[in-house]
């Protein structure tokens, strides 16, 4: 199941593009990385995954999940396997996932090209 990819490096950020799916920046990794270290189970991906909802009608979801089910896309990050449905991977093609830990703002972000428009919290799109 786990999907082909080409990894180039640059300066700044490491990506993996496989052929559908989203990249993680290096501070998306790390953080997700240290996660997973907090919960001490080494059996945890991260799924990502595009569900009906919120003011835009769609919303995101990230969550770790011990599951893998039939379909889904799998790409591994320097050792954080993430984990696409097969419905939400069109919707997540292309997009990159980062961490932000500033004053502003803490968490993680999504700049996705698939997204015709998106609400004013940023967390639903459409």
């Amino acid at each position: 199941m786990p999907l082909m990819s080409e990894t180039t490096q640059t300066t700044s950020t490491v990506e993996t593009k496989p052929s559908h799916g989203v990249t993680l920046t290096d501070v998306a990794v790390e953080k997700v990385s240290s996660l997973l270290q907090q919960e001490g189970r080494d059996d945890l991906r991260l799924r990502i995954g595009v569900q009906p909802g919120g003011c835009s009608g769609l919303i995101y979801q990230l969550y770790f999940d011990e599951r893998t089910l039939d379909g889904d896309l799998t790409v591994d990050f320097g050792g954080v396997e993430v984990v696409l449905d097969k419905m939400s991977a069109p919707y997540l093609d292309g997009a990159t996932i980062d961490f932000t830990d500033t004053i502003e703002k803490q968490g993680f972000t999504i700049d996705n090209p698939n997204a015709g428009s998106s609400c004013a919290c940023g967390d639903s799109f459409s």
